[in-house]
């Protein structure tokens, strides 16, 4: 195989599923080695591809040079549509912000067709009762979770008492009732749901656990399936140990 046809070929392998793909799988499906997988990786960013990702932890592309910027087929502009707005209900002030602006954005950028589409859409999302308010800017914590640094607050449970957390973010889930964040906790030592209506005095410190957050996120929500949190008639009834 010369090596174009290899980087195509690894190309393609990204492509598939959301990924990370590790370098040990990427070489298997290749038949070559690790080794040779990193230097094509390094090759595929020097051409202009954004892959995200290190040797231990896999690798995801985030963009691909190599497709249009733009395009969508009508069901799939109904469902930006329908997620958008959706966000626009049930997100903080600065995610629904974001989700109209995107919203313009795509009208500026799609063809007159689908932008007229997208702007008399016949879908729409309204809720009757939304989430619980946060007690916090859901704004710093999604930065924070991005930044993948620790962060520290008092924490309310149900019957009012209140503790100290220092917790690693993984990921926030907009439940019907409540927005949760699954975060690693130091004070349990273990993966903990927290809902963050019970969250105050939020500080984001300096402790870093990048670039362990995919992977703890990716196995905390495998467990939270095998838990069937979904079909539980309360989410925080699993054995996921909710801090309720």
């Amino acid at each position: 195989m010369s090596r174009s046809h290899r980087l195509f070929q690894l190309m393609q392998l990204l492509r598939q599923g959301a990924g990370p793909h590790t370098a040990a799988e990427l070489a298997q499906d290749l038949d070559i080695s690790a080794r040779s997988v990193h230097r094509d990786i390094a090759t595929l960013r020097e051409m202009g591809a954004i892959i995200d990702g290190e040797a231990g932890y896999g690798f995801t592309l985030i963009e691909d040079n190599a497709l249009p910027p733009m395009g969508f087929r009508d069901t799939e502009l109904e469902a930006l549509v329908l997620g958008l707005r959706e966000v626009q209900q049930i997100g903080d002030p600065e995610l629904a912000e974001a989700a109209a602006e995107a919203l313009r954005k795509l009208q500026a950028r799609l063809p007159d067709r689908q932008a007229h589409r997208l702007r008399h859409a016949v879908l729409s999302a309204y809720r009757f009762q939304r989430p619980q308010p946060p007690g916090i800017a859901l704004a710093d914590l999604r930065r924070a979770t991005w930044d993948e640094v620790e962060v520290r607050f008092d924490y309310c449970d149900a019957k009012g008492a209140v503790t100290k957390r220092q917790v690693k973010p993984l990921g926030l889930v907009y439940f019907d009732r409540s927005t949760v964040l699954i975060a690693w906790c130091g004070l349990r030592n273990d993966v903990r749901v927290f809902r963050v209506d019970r969250i105050s005095d939020f500080e984001a410190t300096t402790v870093s656990f990048r670039p362990q957050r995919v992977p703890m996120l990716r196995d905390a929500l495998t467990q939270m399936r095998a838990d069937r949190v979904a079909c539980a008639p309360d989410p925080y009834t699993s054995s996921y140990k909710p801090e309720t």
